[in-house]
């Protein structure tokens, strides 16, 4: 019998100086039984950096040829496709080919640095992608619960993630530009 994934909510407000972007979100998240409380809080994160009314998780880990996240036009044209982790050629392939713009966020130092190395050359072949490594002041899985309540502030790239008395600083790397 397979697993079911687990359901987590999350109240966000957002302030993002960069983009002036100002608001709330209540998010309902659907965490797969394969996925970790690090990877959950990476798509959150995410989601907070590029924050729309019109952005949206999709089924992510459960479907190899969807992106974690994606944002779309009214007319459903793909409009911002967001993978996670280390993505294979044909994935990327696939999201560059159906989005207007990608961005990858990758954020385990080691694999990633290796993905990427290993994967450079094959990535600037597409010109509508980015890849964004992410990296935490403390393990952003310690703000990570069932229900959580988050200050997400943002200002010259470094995002700022409040819960409670916690705060975790999230450092954006830019390792490929559009």
């Amino acid at each position: 019998m397979a697993s079911k994934a687990t359901i987590y909510k999350a109240n966000i407000n957002i302030a993002n100086m960069d983009t002036h972007y100002y608001t709330e979100h209540s998010l309902v998240i659907a965490k797969h039984p394969s996925e970790n409380d690090l990877r959950l809080m990476v798509r959150l994160t995410a989601f907070v950096l590029n924050a729309s009314e019109t952005l949206e998780f999709t089924k992510g880990i459960d479907q190899d040829d969807e992106p974690d996240l994606w944002q779309k036009s009214m007319g459903g044209d793909i409009e911002l496709s967001i993978i996670l982790g280390q993505p294979d050629e044909k994935r990327i392939k696939k999201a560059s080919g159906t989005s207007d713009e990608v961005i990858i966020y990758t954020y385990q130092e080691g694999m990633a640095s290796s993905w990427f190395k290993q994967n450079e050359k094959v990535l600037k072949r597409f010109k509508n992608v980015k890849v964004i490594f992410l990296s935490f002041s403390s393990d952003i899985e310690e703000i990570c619960s069932r229900s959580m309540n988050l200050q997400c502030n943002t200002d010259d790239r470094e995002l700022t993630l409040i819960s409670g008395e916690n705060s975790i600083v999230v450092s954006e790397d830019v390792w490929k530009d559009l």
